[in-house]
């Protein structure tokens, strides 16, 4: 085998099959979430400290290249909460020029990462730290974007966290009242609107509402007109980047920051889709779309791109079946461009502001602290100080120091999993239940289980175990007996497979975990989840636990069904 693989585009997977109706599904979607897109392309350029066409240019680009090229049906890609910070500090330090190298040089880094099959080493950063880096890029967002939120008249915002939180305190007086109650206008819009009806999007009634009520109030509120003059109509222009050679060792850093966060989120986010949709991403191929798609971006002048989570989601709800509807989601958004641009200086910089505080909120994982800090002490300091470092210090630091911590937890689990001990007659006697030898397994139940540790890195074999859940017996047994630790993504891993078999009406039980893993999935809600009852010391009691399940005498039926509807599954 080459060291570089050529893979197929999914899309031309996707169109050998193609259909009318699958088209209309993808029109629906594609039209639904390039609408959702507009006000949030825009709100990233401005964060990002580039005009809001940037924006929208990498919508249009970047959006069309990873759903053309990618390895995802229904991946929507575009600029990201994750590189606001990262892009501002680089247009700070080094202008537009050392954005468009930063977006290259991560392209090729992306690119070669695809075409080599290393897109499958992102997997080997733990949840601790991914969730470490959503916790402060979510809550660096929602800090930048709290003066055009409130309309506050500040000098010059540092671009460290303390300082720019010093300077807005000390601006609170300046606070503009019309400015404050457009943008929680906005913010109540976009929050209670799924409630009236989820095919229209919030963001798109709140950006439509305060624009059109602004306007017509003439409110003395800050918009896209009076800070940068408008959007360009017409299609985005190819510009050559201007390169300065010394400048290419300085922006490395940054640019491997960008991709690894594009690596990391666009794969997330392929997962995510997976997950919704029933479908399995290639990996590498959708690390070489995302590749091609930061080289080329910078030269139409977009900035860094990745998968989208929350517009992948959006894309699937509505129906999505192939990438074409993210080339119609890029489409739609160039329609914009051409047709619509002159009108965007009316938008109120309050409602991109307001915009953005949602994303950070949704981006920010929350609910993963609460699970982190049940987990044990090298979990919770990993978080810690990979949150501290991305909030305080650099992205860029904070991606080098949870990489070092990434491969130091590694060796510690497995060193912590060595064991040497006699073996005695108790060993041989209490082993007995867990052999597997001269048992009774019924047909209807699947055994599977998880050798070595089970840890960040080797948690997607789960998957490739069980990758449709139609060859599963109506229960499964995950037999822990040789899985020697557990951590936060194992965890999480666990999780999502619990979930799965839950959507497809099947039980899982566990059975023979050891002293390390028995503990953190007792401190954790996973063991609530799953019920006490289905947590088993050893093999030959889950069988028994089968046999409670089935009934006597009838088998997998009436017994089964009634207790999967009570099951707390």
């Amino acid at each position: 085998m080459s060291v570089i693989e050529f893979r197929t585009p999914r899309s031309i997977e996707c169109l050998r099959n193609y259909s009318v109706n699958k088209f209309v599904h993808d029109l629906i979607a594609g039209l639904t979430v390039g609408l959702v897109a507009l006000p949030m392309a825009m709100a990233f350029g401005i964060a990002s400290g580039v005009p809001p066409e940037a924006g929208l240019y990498t919508s249009v680009v970047a959006g069309f290249l990873i759903s053309a090229l990618g390895g995802s049906r229904t991946q929507i890609g575009g600029p990201t909460g994750a590189f606001v910070v990262i892009v501002a500090g680089i247009v700070a330090k080094f202008g537009l020029g050392g954005l468009a190298m930063v977006g290259i040089l991560a392209g090729f880094m992306l690119l070669l990462m695809g075409l080599t099959g290393l897109g499958t080493a992102v997997k080997y950063i733990p949840r601790p730290i991914t969730t470490g880096f959503t916790n402060g890029i979510a809550i660096l967002i929602a800090s930048t974007e709290i003066k055009d939120f409130f309309g506050l008249k500040t000098p010059t915002v540092p671009g460290d966290f303390a300082g720019r939180l010093k300077v807005l305190f000390l601006s609170a007086p300046t606070i503009n009242w019309q400015t404050a109650a457009v943008s929680l206008t906005a913010l109540a819009i976009i929050i209670f609107w799924p409630r009236v009806t989820k095919r229209v999007p919030g963001s798109i009634v709140a950006l439509l509402a305060t624009t059109v009520g602004a306007a017509l109030l003439h409110l003395p509120i800050e918009t896209i007109g009076t800070r940068f003059g408008g959007i360009p109509q017409g299609f985005p222009h190819l510009i050559w980047p201007s390169f300065r050679g010394e400048d290419m060792l300085p922006l490395l850093p940054a640019a491997f920051t960008v991709a690894m966060l594009a690596a990391v989120e666009s794969l997330l986010s392929a997962v995510v889709a997976d997950g919704m949709s029933g479908d399995k991403h290639d990996s590498n191929m959708e690390l070489v779309a995302q590749g091609v798609a930061n080289i080329v971006s910078p030269l139409f002048g977009g900035i860094p791109a990745t998968g989208a989570i929350a517009r992948t989601a959006t894309n699937i709800r509505c129906g999505a079946k192939t990438p074409v509807a993210g080339i119609v989601h890029a489409f739609t958004l160039l329609v914009i461009l051409l047709v619509a641009a002159p009108l965007a200086r009316f938008i109120p910089l309050a409602t991109l502001a307001a915009v953005l505080f949602v994303v950070a909120y949704n981006m920010g994982e929350w609910r993963d602290i609460g699970r982190i800090v049940r987990l044990s002490g090298t979990d919770i300091a990993v978080w810690l100080v990979t949150f501290l470092l991305t909030v305080f210090a650099d992205l860029t630091v904070a991606v080098g120091v949870g990489m070092a911590l990434a491969a130091l937890l590694y060796i510690y689990r497995v060193a912590e999993t060595t064991t040497v001990a006699p073996v005695t007659r108790e060993y041989l006697r209490d082993g007995r239940a867990h052999i597997l030898q001269e048992k009774d397994i019924p047909s209807n139940v699947t055994i599977l289980r998880i050798h070595g540790p089970f840890l960040f890195g080797t948690t997607e074999k789960l998957d490739e175990a069980a990758p449709s859940m139609r060859q599963l017996g109506e229960v499964v047994i995950l037999r822990l007996r040789n899985m020697t630790a557990l951590d936060a993504t194992g965890l999480l891993a666990l999780e999502r497979f619990r979930e799965r078999l839950k959507k497809a009406g099947k039980v899982l039980l566990l059975c023979g975990a050891r002293e390390q893993p028995s503990e953190l999935l007792a401190r954790s809600e996973f063991l609530e989840r799953l019920g006490p009852e289905n947590m088993c010391p050893h093999i030959q009691a889950a069988l028994a636990r089968v046999r409670e399940l089935q009934g006597e005498f009838s088998g997998v039926g009436k017994n089964l069904a009634e207790d999967l509807k009570r099951s707390p599954m």
